[in-house]
């Protein structure tokens, strides 16, 4: 656990401000998220089948992630803005869960990590899911969000160990 001067994002006053990162080398920088959302049988299968009225559920939340990590600076108010080398972002369904996993990567050289843009991909597939799916399901769970890993740099690297 962090004491209260570890976290950075406060000044001496304690107010809120944005770290300045001009002094820090670019590194490589890569973090992977990932989300679930579960669903009924009746939407599960809805999905599989394209049969949402809305159109095809994955296809249009992948490209929704990817839009969403592209936003990340202008939603979340201390994250800088990142010049995103790559995003790979993927859903599949799982039938034992009845549920849509979501597995976002973002990657860049920079001065600071891409750990945020990679959650808000995976979360912006997430509620992108929820919409499209909405006029048939209410009730849906949206669940999971969290960081799988991360690399580069100065906390160095992370991996959360999942279970299956």
């Amino acid at each position: 656990m962090q004491n209260g001067s570890d976290f950075t994002h406060f000044n001496d006053e304690g107010r809120a401000r944005m770290v300045d990162v001009g002094e820090k080398p670019e590194t490589r920088r890569t973090a992977t998220a990932a989300a679930r959302v579960l669903v009924s049988p009746q939407t599960f299968a809805l999905i599989r089948s394209g049969g949402m009225k809305k159109g095809d559920v994955l296809t249009v939340a992948q490209v929704a992630g990817i839009m969403g990590a592209k936003q990340t600076s202008t939603l979340i108010p201390m994250c800088h803005p990142v010049a995103v080398d790559g995003i790979d972002l993927s859903l599949r369904l799982d039938e034992a869960r009845c549920s849509v996993e979501i597995l976002a990567t973002v990657s860049c050289a920079g001065r600071t990590g891409v750990e945020m843009e990679a959650l808000t991909a995976a979360s912006t597939a997430a509620l992108t899911v929820y919409d499209m799916c909405k006029a048939v399901q209410k009730d849906m769970i949206i669940t999971d969000l969290r960081l799988l890993e991360k690399s580069g740099g100065v906390h160095g690297d992370f991996h959360r160990e999942e279970e299956t």
